[in-house]
């Protein structure tokens, strides 16, 4: 008899034991949660978090959950939804499955586990399940899901919430399917706000919908159990061109291989998009073997996969938001800061005359040729500089440093993770928050993870 995926899901989830995850795959969840964290609370005080605190009138000193480590606190799923968006509202949290899942999974566990009381292994072991299914969702439809339109992290983000919070309050298997399939129907999420506060409200909208699918589930709010895979069900409604496969039963595998050894993490070195994190390392590669004024660069060209191109849609920003999305100003600030940080991504520098000025020069070149391995990638990204004085400079890079396959140091982790809380004033409390991130699977407690300034 074919076994429903949405069944089979619900099922892994009810029945998935922390001792029974590998050392690595905690060491990968470990991370998620550091570098979610550590963006978390650099991104606290952008607009979009106050706009969306305000509205809720969220933010008070007593509540289920901190907001944003600091301490105002709320209830939990609107806890979920606040430091999701904070958590993305730099574009500087991680990136695996087509999306960002630790800006999704790690607010909506660690407010569903304070109200809770969960221990730092159940706070795992929900992040394990999450990216799990998250992950069999994905490997149901090769196609890249931003070409209809998608912004995968709102769509399948509302999912593995829902799936990582089910796990938290240790719900059966039927009960974890409808909490499943209640996520499904609250996935959202559209390219087309890419550039904008909602790209980050995206992550909180899907966190929130993570920790309420699953509360609603638990109180006996019923959904179909075959939301998944059923014809007008989630697999089909977001497939980008119908080809959807495997929908018998979940993927050979599933529930025994750990797809969070095979996709990992990858941590980004710069505050941008991703689609551009291949052509900025490959820039700053050649401006350390070549160092270079703006003035003497006559044109930039960068090939990447046209999926990518299309992601990076802003070829003329005039603010900090419209940056992230534009590869031309990956390569302008490349140039002329030397660097693609957090102080870069402001409309002070971006509208400053000789950034906008290098801008106009740099073109973006599509290709079709696919990255066998990554879907909607080229097999490289590469950067060729034509001077004015006839000479040309190229450099291409395959992986991003930060990807899962070419890892941050600890050390360089740590380093990130300090500079975040630095931003945002919290500096004094980095190490020892980072040092309680680090062992998280060891507290007894959530509330643990408060460590005071």
């Amino acid at each position: 008899m074919p076994t429903s995926i949405t069944r089979a899901l619900g099922a892994f989830v009810s029945g998935l034991r922390f001792g029974a995850i590998p050392a690595d795959a905690v060491a990968v969840a470990r991370t998620g949660f550091v570098d979610c964290v550590g963006v978390m609370i650099a991104g606290r005080d952008e607009p979009v978090v106050g706009i969306l605190r305000d509205t809720l009138r969220a933010g008070g000193p007593r509540g289920e959950a901190a907001l944003t480590f600091g301490p105002l606190r709320a209830p939990a799923p609107e806890a979920a939804w606040i430091n999701g968006t904070a958590a993305h509202a730099l574009d500087y949290d991680d990136v695996a499955l087509r999306g960002h899942p630790s800006t999704v999974l790690v607010p909506a566990i660690l407010a569903e586990g304070e109200a809770l009381g969960a221990t730092g292994a159940d706070m795992v072991a929900a992040y394990i399940a999450g990216y799990e299914v998250w992950a069999e969702l994905t490997a149901h439809d090769q196609d890249f899901h931003h070409e209809k339109g998608w912004h995968p992290t709102g769509v399948f983000g509302a999912i593995g919430a829902a799936a990582a919070c089910a796990r938290l309050r240790g719900l059966d298997p039927d009960t974890a399917a409808q909490a499943i399939a209640l996520g499904a129907s609250q996935s959202a999420g559209l390219g087309a706000n890419f550039g904008t506060m909602t790209k980050p409200f995206h992550a909180g909208r899907a966190a929130h919908a993570g920790v309420m699918a699953a509360r609603l589930a638990a109180a006996g709010l019923t959904a179909s159990l075959d939301a998944i895979e059923h014809p007008r069900g989630f697999l089909y409604a977001i497939s980008p061109h119908g080809r959807v496969t495997g929908l018998d039963a979940p993927t050979e595998g599933f529930g025994r291989d750990w797809r969070i050894l095979e996709h990992r993490l990858s941590i980004k070195k710069f505050p941008i998009c991703y689609c551009g994190h291949r052509a900025t390392d490959a820039m700053l590669t050649l401006l350390a073997r070549r160092p270079l004024r703006p003035d003497e660069i006559a044109s930039i060209e960068v090939t990447t996969s046209r999926a990518h191109a299309g992601t990076l849609r802003n070829a003329h920003p005039q603010t900090g938001l419209e940056a992230k999305f534009s590869m031309q100003f990956d390569m302008a600030c490349a140039v002329i800061a030397g660097k693609v940080g957090l102080v870069e991504l402001s409309d002070a520098f971006v509208q400053r005359p000789d950034v906008q000025a290098l801008m106009a020069r740099v073109t973006v070149t599509p290709t079709d040729e696919a990255d066998p391995i990554a879907p909607g990638y080229a097999p490289a990204d590469i950067v060729r500089v034509a001077l004015r004085s006839g000479e040309r400079i190229e450099e291409s890079v395959r992986r991003a440093r930060g990807h899962a396959t070419v890892p941050l140091t600890d050390a360089e982790l740590r380093a990130k993770f300090i500079d975040c809380l630095q931003s945002a004033g919290e500096g004094r409390r980095a190490n020892a928050l980072f040092d309680r991130l680090n062992n998280l699977a060891t507290l007894g407690a959530a509330m643990e993870l408060d460590v005071a300034a």
